[in-house]
């Protein structure tokens, strides 16, 4: 077994990434939470109003993976 914290950051993110797919891989099983409606509505306004836009995913992770590298 490996042992998380011997992984590198960019590891762990990577796994996790990894872990999500194949997670998310079955909708079936995906049970969003209540909460999920209200945060929905919420940024639906924030588009609406001007105050967020939209970036394409592949954006939105290089943004991320910027934000971690050492």
């Amino acid at each position: 077994m490996l042992a998380i914290e011997h992984l590198s950051r960019i590891e762990k993110l990577q796994m996790m990434e990894a872990l999500w797919r194949d997670l998310s891989a079955d909708q079936t099983a995906l049970v969003s939470p209540a909460w999920h409606d209200a945060a929905l509505k919420q940024a639906e306004a924030a588009l609406e109003s001007g105050t967020a836009r939209l970036i394409d995913w592949s954006e939105a992770k290089d943004i991320l993976r910027q934000r971690v590298r050492p």
